[in-house]
C-alpha cells in the first residue's frame, strides 16, 4: 500500500521525495478516499485558473473535510458546478468523467 501511495505521489502528483519525507502524514492518509480525490480537485482548479498554481498539496490533503469543501469546492460552484459531484465520485474510488484537464 505504501508503495502505491509513493508511486502516485512521486509520478502523478510530481512531489519530490524530500517533500514527502518532511510531511509523512501524507503517507498515512487514504489514497483512494482522500489523497487522490483532492489531487483531482486541485489539478482541475489549477488547470482552469480557479486557484493559485502555488497552492500547497500538503495543505489541501491535510485539512479537515469541511474546511476542504468550504475552501476549494463551494467557492467554485458557478464556474465548476460538477466539482462537488466529481469529488464525491472520486472519494468512493471512481474516476470522475467530468474532470477536464488540459
Amino acid at each position: 500500500m505504501l508503495q502505491r501511495k509513493s508511486e502516485f505521489l512521486l509520478s502523478e502528483v510530481g512531489l519530490e521525495p524530500i517533500y514527502i519525507a518532511h510531511r509523512p502524514i501524507i503517507t498515512c492518509l487514504s489514497l483512494e478516499g482522500r489523497v487522490r480525490p483532492r489531487y483531482y480537485v486541485l489539478k482541475f482548479l489549477k488547470e482552469n485558473g480557479l486557484v493559485d498554481r502555488e497552492l500547497s498539496f500538503y495543505t489541501a490533503v491535510s485539512t479537515p473535510e469541511k474546511y476542504f469543501m468550504n475552501k476549494y469546492i463551494c467557492p467554485h460552484k458557478k464556474a465548476a458546478p460538477h466539482l462537488a459531484e466529481d469529488y464525491a465520485t472520486a472519494c468512493i474510488g471512481e474516476i470522475p468523467t467530468n474532470f477536464l484537464f488540459r
